[in-house]
């Protein structure tokens, strides 16, 4: 073994020695969950990659995997989690200044509050700097009109991410602007979106003349496309990190846990409100069938077992994206993968899941088989596919950072946005 295995193997264990150690002495399952996470926030384990006073230790990706393994192992609640912890806060961290860091962070590590991300809009979704809702500066503020869709969690969310066109007159990829905007308050209307399976985890959101502090524009006015960037890097990083087994729950005062007991929070789902996760193995399904006498179905299987090794292919390469940050080297389009082969599993669970129970397939509601866990799980995997950036994006990702390939012509590229056609004739 090199010297430098060695050595990482080391500290690996001296960090695990530590957390072990630490939560033997602190966790407490009749703490509130607010009591809890602020204790591991302000001993540096809530998120222990990020800066140290800000809820971490510094501590590198490898480390923090290790620190959130023992976290399961012992049974403790896991970190808040949203859209600001996975995506929020690293922005901030890498953008933002130090008064913003200071400021907008340390609520996110204490589970305070939870985030939410503005981004697509009715005609601007796989071409998001295509974006058409305004920032207008006026004096210390920037006035904000326009109407963003798809946003998950946006009624529990304390603030959101937005991108907003600040500049009509430049490029479109040049006019951009990101902001944390306060979500409660009289210009911003939230409308839930009804989905088949019956819940509404995404949401329209209109904004008139709504306001944000120009203390709140993270990177600088322009400069919002690599923020967005940004923010979409880290929420695929950060949803491809998760521990298996690691329970967290939705932060904020809107969701409702910070003062419950965190031992029952532990003993229950989270809920991340990215819809159902019933029956979205192989084992899971193929155990269904036995029960339901199918399991002697040599087509159903065969289904199975070509499932089985997607979720195989798909684990080695998230190994492979972990080896190489371990390594420091850059993942590509790894994270994108592992979006796509999500999607792909969850298209196969859908079919094979009525398939397992035969008849049965086509009943909904609690007195269905499995509780009705099927049919939901069937009326909600369409979402997965669009949540987080749609497959197509993935492909277009794939296919130009991964695999070298040229771009989609464009021609508005170069012209400023404002000589741009719109979808229903003119320009802007």
């Amino acid at each position: 073994m090199a010297s430098g295995d060695a050595q990482g193997n080391d500290v690996g264990n001296d960090i695990s020695d530590e957390i072990r150690s630490w939560l033997g002495d602190n966790w407490d399952p009749d703490l509130s969950v607010r009591d809890w996470w602020q204790r591991m926030a302000d001993a540096g384990w809530q998120f222990p990659t990020w800066p140290e006073g800000l809820g971490g230790r510094g501590l590198s990706a490898t480390d923090g995997r290790i620190v959130a393994a023992e976290v399961v192992e012992a049974g403790a609640l896991g970190p808040p989690f949203s859209l600001g912890q996975v995506m929020g806060a690293p922005v901030v961290l890498q953008q933002g200044s130090d008064e913003q860091r200071n400021r907008l962070v340390p609520p996110l590590a204490a589970g305070l509050e939870s985030w939410c991300q503005f981004f697509s809009e009715p005609e601007a979704g796989s071409d998001l700097a295509g974006l058409r809702t305004t920032a207008e500066r006026d004096g210390d503020e920037w006035v904000i009109n326009g109407q963003k869709v798809w946003t998950s969690a946006a009624r529990v969310a304390s603030r959101g991410m937005l991108v907003a066109r600040s500049n009509w007159d430049v490029p479109k990829h040049r006019g951009l602007s990101y902001f944390i905007i306060d979500v409660d308050q009289p210009g911003i209307e939230i409308r839930p979106l009804k989905q088949m399976n019956g819940q509404a985890h995404f949401n329209e959101v209109f904004f008139t003349d709504a306001r944000v502090s120009d203390a709140d524009l993270i990177g600088g006015e322009g400069q919002g496309w690599a923020a967005a960037v940004a923010t979409l890097a880290f929420e695929r990083s950060g949803l491809s990190n998760r521990v298996a087994g690691q329970v967290v729950g939705l932060p904020g005062e809107k969701a409702g846990v910070l003062d419950r007991r965190a031992g029952d929070v532990v003993a229950e789902p989270a809920d991340t409100g990215l819809g159902s996760r019933a029956f979205r193995s192989w084992s899971e399904i193929a155990e269904l069938a036995d029960e339901r006498g199918r399991g002697d179905d040599a087509a159903l299987r065969q289904e199975l077992m070509a499932m089985r090794a997607l979720g195989k292919v798909a684990a080695w390469s998230a190994q492979r994206a972990r080896a190489a940050a371990r390594a420091g080297e850059s993942p590509g389009s790894a994270a994108n993968v592992a979006k796509l082969m999500g999607s792909h599993i969850g298209r196969a669970a859908q079919h094979l899941g009525p398939r397992s129970l035969g008849a049965d397939g086509m009943l909904a509601g609690t007195d269905a088989p499995a509780d009705g866990q099927v049919t939901d799980m069937v009326l909600s995997v369409p979402s997965s596919s669009i949540a987080g950036g749609s497959d197509e994006i993935q492909r277009n990702i794939i296919g130009e950072r991964g695999l070298g390939l040229p771009k989609d012509v464009s021609v508005d590229r170069e012209i400023p946005f404002r000589d741009v056609p719109r979808s229903g004739g003119g320009t802007g």
